[in-house]
């Protein structure tokens, strides 16, 4: 396989390992996050000369471990009590892709692994096994009793997710959003540090006030775009909407990383598309708000 042909099967895997990721650590943002930092290690990998004989299964498998090593250092699983072994049949696929990320994060780790990889991704029981490098009869039970704890939790009353943020990130923000909704974008580039970075997800990655003035010029361009603040998982985003569509949810968003009062980070999610399946976002400064998934 010549290198442009394995980027390319990289490209197209993306958002299946995303929704692995996601679901793993229970943030669409995070998962992100981790999936960059596993194609880094795909391309380190090849460029190192690494046989793969089957390119999804070892994907996969890196996908698994830096899942897992993300949770160890930020110490967020919640165990739930094992039940007997039952047999449970799968979720449908439209049910299982509402379920939050937050609830699958409150799965065994076994459990939330084999899930997701049968019932969302569609992975055999062996290539469960061979993944998370257990037995397959291990695989097999922890995807029953995964089954049956994600059901439970699925019917279970949600805690209402409301954005806890400092007022100065809010402010920050809703300025943000503000000069976009009236184009000022002279005043955000004012606002811009000498080394800022601007990270279009899955496409390109800039670093540099100069060198990410074209963005702001594109949007300019583009008269589609209705820009509203909000938050995504809990962190303030501006949250863009498409006019020539149905304005019920987002069509994508973007995060600003701040260094006192200069912009020093942004993460633009136009061109991923699938980092929106199931996340938790709010718009917010509206008398009518609505929530999100």
């Amino acid at each position: 396989m010549s290198t442009d042909e394995f980027e390319g099967r990289l490209k197209a895997l993306r958002p299946r390992l995303h929704r692995y990721c996601a679901r793993m650590t229970g943030s669409a943002i995070d998962g992100e996050d981790i999936l960059q930092d596993v194609l880094v290690k795909a391309l380190h990998a090849r460029a190192q000369g690494a046989g793969v004989d089957h390119l999804e299964g070892w994907l996969f498998r890196i996908a698994h471990n830096a899942s897992l090593d993300f949770l160890r250092v930020r110490s967020r699983g919640t165990v739930v009590p094992l039940t007997e072994d039952i047999e449970a049949a799968p979720m449908p696929e439209a049910d299982i892709v509402a379920i939050s990320f937050q609830t699958f994060l409150r799965l065994p780790e076994l459990q939330r692994c084999a899930v997701i990889l049968k019932d969302v991704l569609g992975h055999s029981i062996d290539e469960i096994a061979g993944i998370a490098e257990c037995s397959p009869a291990a695989a097999k039970s922890a995807l029953q009793r995964g089954r049956a704890a994600l059901r439970r939790l699925a019917q279970a009353p949600e805690d209402a997710r409301l954005p806890l943020m400092p007022d100065a990130a809010r402010r920050k923000i809703a300025a943000y959003v503000d000069l976009f909704q009236s184009g000022d974008f002279d005043a955000i580039r004012a606002m811009l540090a000498d080394d800022v970075k601007l990270d279009l997800v899955n496409r390109l990655q800039l670093d540099g006030r100069d060198k990410i003035v074209p963005y702001f010029t594109r949007y300019a361009e583009v008269t589609k775009w209705r820009f509203a603040l909000g938050a995504v998982e809990g962190r303030p985003a501006m949250l863009v909407f498409d006019s020539t569509a149905p304005m019920e949810s987002p069509a994508h968003f973007v995060l600003i990383d701040w260094a006192e009062n200069r912009i020093t980070r942004i993460r633009d999610f136009l061109f991923a598309p699938y980092v929106l399946e199931a996340i938790d976002w709010v718009r917010l400064g509206q008398e009518n708000d609505e929530d999100g998934h």
